[in-house]
């Protein structure tokens, strides 16, 4: 509920490079919002402990495919990376949104760079606007369930917000490699405290 925004705030951070991608967003938002419904209405009808010890695994997993997605890339004939892939992975991406969440956008930004975007600007923007889709329908979901607690939400949709906008004009002002290479060390580290806690 509170993360949907700061990704809006992100997507409109990268408005002039979702210019150029639109076929993407149009193809890929359909996965992403059934796969965030079911996995919001997974998350209250199934326990998560068994998940919850699979998540350090998929994000590090998420992590070196971002990592070495040009390496695979160069290698990977684009009949097995075209948009059956990429359609199917959105959903189960968006399923593992909605139910959990940790970690999306690396996912999502390793199966971009497997289906030919190269740009981590674009990637980014493309990034931000599914997970609107897949948040978002998930939120409203939540809302509907009863199953939000609305004074932590506020708080956290403010940071989110300003987090969301800051973090796409320092991204552009940083530059693609070094924000690559963030988002690889921040992945991994994300892996390593999931797994010891």
């Amino acid at each position: 509920m509170a993360i949907w925004p700061g990704s809006l705030a992100g997507a409109y951070g990268f408005r002039h490079e979702l210019k150029t991608v639109k076929r993407w967003l149009l193809m890929l938002i359909v996965p992403s919002l059934a796969g965030g419904a079911l996995g919001s209405w997974l998350l209250l009808r199934t326990p998560t402990p068994v998940f919850e010890r699979l998540v350090p695994f998929l994000i590090f997993g998420a992590t070196l495919l971002l990592a070495t997605q040009e390496l695979i890339a160069r290698h990977v004939h684009p009949a097995a990376r075209g948009r059956a892939f990429i359609f199917v992975f959105q959903f189960l991406v968006g399923v593992y949104g909605g139910y959990f969440g940790a970690g999306m956008g690396i996912l999502m930004l390793a199966a971009l760079g497997l289906i030919g975007l190269t740009d981590m600007h674009q990637m980014n923007g493309v990034k931000n606007v599914l997970a609107v889709a897949i948040n978002g329908i998930a939120a409203v979901y939540f809302a509907l369930a009863n199953a939000v607690v609305w004074g932590d939400v506020l708080v956290m949709t403010a940071g989110s917000l300003i987090g969301g906008y800051v973090g796409a004009r320092a991204a552009r002002k940083l530059g693609r490699t070094f924000v690559r290479r963030a988002v690889v060390v921040i992945g991994v580290a994300m892996s390593i405290a999931l797994f010891f806690k």
